[in-house]
């Protein structure tokens, strides 16, 4: 890594950029390039070092590397604009029995059952698989983030209800890690600026009754004080 810089990779459909705002508000002297990386190969970015944190999707080969759980998406269908399942709002995976399904190689929807016939032929990546659905070749089942970032007028997603959803995770080298990694980190999981795991919590604020129990405890001890007898010096 760049001591004066830091590279985020991001899978499609990841939203780093409010992350890289407040970055730059941060560290308005430090670079932060965000880098799209294909799903199948953000691990292996890390453990490479082409990039000194990502954005990825569970489940994935993390071997070597720190995860952190960011959220997890809703998994939609993908459906020709005009198809039956748009008339609701949310489905449920036996809407789709029988669809003919399309699994496009840079699938990342971790649902072995997952309903509908796969149609035999596998687009190579899912926009191409978008397009066959618009033709109406399909359905296709992806993260939400996805199907919008791939959205068409001519094609149209519904939440699938009971479908298992797509988790999100921030990975980073095992170890100890660079100041800068550590800063990118704390923004992610919404620390303040200055802020650090380490520091020693605050003292708690005392309560009204605390407050009021401590200034009788200190009145007292000044009336002791008080009333002790003084020394008196003899006279010779």
């Amino acid at each position: 890594m760049d001591a004066a810089s830091l590279t985020v990779g991001y899978v499609p459909g990841g939203t780093p950029a409010k992350w890289a705002r407040n970055w730059s508000r941060r560290h308005p002297q430090i670079p932060l390039e965000l880098r799209t990386v294909a799903a199948a190969d953000a691990a292996d970015a890390v453990r490479s070092g082409a990039v000194d944190v990502a954005v990825l999707r569970l489940p994935s080969d993390t071997t070597g590397l720190a995860v952190i759980p960011l959220y997890e998406e809703t998994t939609v269908v993908v459906v020709p604009a005009d198809h039956l399942v748009t008339a609701s709002d949310e489905i449920t995976a036996s809407d789709l029995d029988g669809e003919p399904r399309l699994l496009p190689h840079d699938d990342v929807v971790d649902w072995a059952d997952a309903p509908g016939a796969l149609v035999e032929h596998r687009p190579e990546s899912t926009g191409e698989a978008i397009e066959l659905v618009a033709a109406g070749i399909g359905v296709l089942i992806v993260p939400q983030s996805l199907a919008r970032l791939h959205h068409r007028k001519d094609v149209a997603y519904r939440p699938i209800a009971d479908a298992p959803p797509c988790p999100v995770a921030l990975a980073v080298p095992e170890g100890p890690q660079p100041a800068l990694v550590e800063d990118f980190i704390g923004i992610v999981r919404g620390r303040r600026p200055g802020s650090s795991r380490g520091q020693t919590p605050p003292t708690p604020k005392r309560t009204a009754r605390e407050k009021t129990l401590a200034k009788q405890a200190a009145r007292a001890a000044a009336g002791k004080v008080a009333r002790k007898p003084g020394r008196t010096q003899r006279g010779r």
